[in-house]
Parts: C-alpha cells; sequence; structure tokens
C-alpha cells in the first residue's frame, strides 16, 4: 500500500466523520446546547438541523420531560431525639435548558442534596406522631425548598412524596403496644356506652310498660266502678218497680188477703229456720201472737195504702 493511497483513506475517513458531524437529528421533548468555538451558541429543538463541522460542537443533551428522582434514606432526629430513616421521591422538569447546562455542573445531584438537607431540617422541628401525621406540611416544604434553590438552574420542581419513615425496632414496638392499648380503650369504651344504652332502652321500656298496666288498672277500675253504678242503679230500678207493682196489687180486690197469707208463711218459714239452729225446740208461749203478729203486718199495709191513695189523689 503506498503512501498516496494510506493519505487517501485518511481523507475519506475524515470527511465522512465530517459529514456525520454535520447532520443532527433531535428527538421529541429533548434539546442540545450548541457551542461554537467553545462558546454558547444555539438551542437545538426537535427536528433535523445542520452544524459547521468542527466549529460547532453538541456541549450538552437536555431531556424536557419530567424527571422523577430517588431520595435515597438517610437519618433523621426528631425534636423528641428519635431517629427515624426517611427516603422520598422527587419530581422535577428541565424548563429552561441553558440555566440546566450551565447554571450548575449536575443539578440532579444538587437538588438530592437540596431535599435531603431540607428534610432533615423539618423533620427536626417535629415530635414523631407528627412526621407520620403530616407528611403533607412536609412534602410541600422540601418542593418549596428546592424550588426556590433551583430556580437559577432552569428546573422547575412539581412535587415530592415521602415514601417511607421508619423508626427504629424498639419504637415501633412501643408503638405497636401503645395502638393495641388504645384500640382495647376504644373497645371498652364502645362496650360501656352499648351497655349505657342497653340499660337506658330497659328502664324507658320498663317505665313505658308501668304507665301501660297504670293506665290499664285505671281504665279497669272505671270500667268496675260503672258497672257497679249500673247494677245498683238497675237494682234500684227493679226493686222500685217491683214495690210499685206491690203497691198496685195490695189495692185490688183480695189483694190484702194475699198479704196476710204471704206475711203468715213467711214467719212460720222463718220460725223454722230458728228453731233449726238450736238443739232445743222453740214454741211460741201464745199461739195466738201468730195471728196478732199478722194483724200489726196489716195494719201497717192498710195505713200504707190509706197513704199511697192520698198521694195518688193529689
Amino acid at each position: 500500500m503506498t503512501t498516496s493511497t494510506v493519505i487517501l483513506i485518511i481523507l475519506i475517513f475524515f470527511l465522512l466523520i465530517a459529514f456525520l458531524s454535520t447532520f443532527k437529528v433531535v428527538p421529541q421533548r429533548s434539546v442540545y446546547i450548541v457551542e461554537r468555538l467553545g462558546k454558547y451558541n444555539r438551542t437545538l429543538d426537535a427536528g433535523f438541523h445542520i452544524l459547521i463541522p468542527f466549529i460547532d460542537k453538541i456541549a450538552y443533551k437536555q431531556n424536557l420531560k419530567e424527571q422523577a428522582i430517588d431520595v435515597a434514606s438517610q437519618i433523621c432526629i426528631t425534636k423528641d431525639n428519635i431517629a427515624v430513616e426517611v427516603d422520598g421521591i422527587l419530581y422535577l422538569q428541565v424548563v429552561d435548558p441553558q440555566k440546566a447546562s450551565y447554571g450548575i455542573d449536575n443539578y440532579r445531584f444538587a437538588v438530592i442534596q437540596i431535599s435531603q438537607t431540607t428534610m432533615r431540617s423539618i423533620i427536626g422541628k417535629m415530635e414523631l406522631d407528627k412526621t407520620f401525621e403530616e407528611r403533607e406540611t412536609v412534602n410541600s416544604s422540601i418542593v418549596d425548598a428546592v424550588d426556590k434553590a433551583s430556580g437559577p438552574w432552569g428546573i422547575k420542581v412539581s412535587r415530592y412524596e415521602v415514601k417511607n419513615i421508619s423508626p427504629p425496632q424498639s419504637i415501633r414496638d412501643a408503638m405497636e403496644k401503645q395502638m393495641r392499648a388504645e384500640r382495647e380503650k376504644r373497645a371498652l369504651i364502645a362496650e360501656s356506652e352499648g351497655d349505657k344504652q342497653a340499660k337506658i332502652n330497659r328502664a324507658e321500656g320498663d317505665k313505658q310498660e308501668a304507665i301501660a298496666k297504670s293506665e290499664g288498672e285505671k281504665q279497669r277500675r272505671i270500667n268496675e266502678a260503672a258497672g257497679r253504678a249500673s247494677e245498683i242503679e238497675m237494682v234500684a230500678a227493679a226493686t222500685a218497680k217491683g214495690i210499685r207493682e206491690i203497691a198496685v196489687s195490695i189495692n185490688e180486690e183480695g189483694g190484702m188477703n194475699a198479704v196476710n197469707l204471704r206475711i203468715a208463711e213467711q214467719y212460720l218459714t222463718e220460725f223454722g229456720k230458728l228453731a233449726k239452729t238450736n238443739n232445743t225446740m222453740i214454741v211460741p208461749a201464745d199461739l195466738s201472737d201468730i195471728a196478732g203478729v199478722i194483724t200489726s203486718i196489716t195494719s201497717v199495709l192498710e195505713k200504707s195504702k190509706l197513704e199511697n191513695m192520698a198521694i195518688l189523689k193529689r
């Protein structure tokens, strides 16, 4: 191989490299930073571009997509002097490719360091229980701090999420015991509230039952009283009617004889009953007393008859 041939091959290879470096295709959602003779020249957006060989150079390639950066776990000391291990994930986006290229050497490393230092500062102001309750406060504080610091770098931080907060095993055991005691406490309170409500319901039921019984007893007595009053009225009316019938019968012909006979029968009947109640036979000393009694009763009836007739005439 001659010298001229070697020179020709080198020239062709050189021209090929120059040709390839002249044409550049930028992918979608990416930008290239072009330097001309070591100085910033322009920013290439997505598409086809032509560069000047050996003069223009692609210095930086920036991704415009939103990026998720994992923030490694770190030990933070809480306000109540408990060491907890905290990690998270940071979401950011390049909004100014030129600043992201020349504003800082490595913006990913920088935002991770700011996130970790801010996390330690915020956790140090909280007690352990608050770190679990106020994750949103921690997230927003880190976003504000990192976004403020990364503004001159052309970086926009959209959000930060705390992934895990891991206290020591001894603290986790104590927290578990506390939660178990709290659950048992709530269970006992719920049970006592249930017993209380059950007793209140039973007392209310007994009260309603007693009221219902008293109302029923009251109504029963009212009904019995009304029944007795009605019975007395009916008996009185029947008695009065019977007396009137007797009076009418006495005034009729033969009525007085019937009365005398009836009185005599009742007298003998009652006298016989009186004699049976004793071992000794009772006999009237004068049997004419029966006639005397009948005569007395008859005279009373006669007198009543005359009074009734006088009343009727009036």
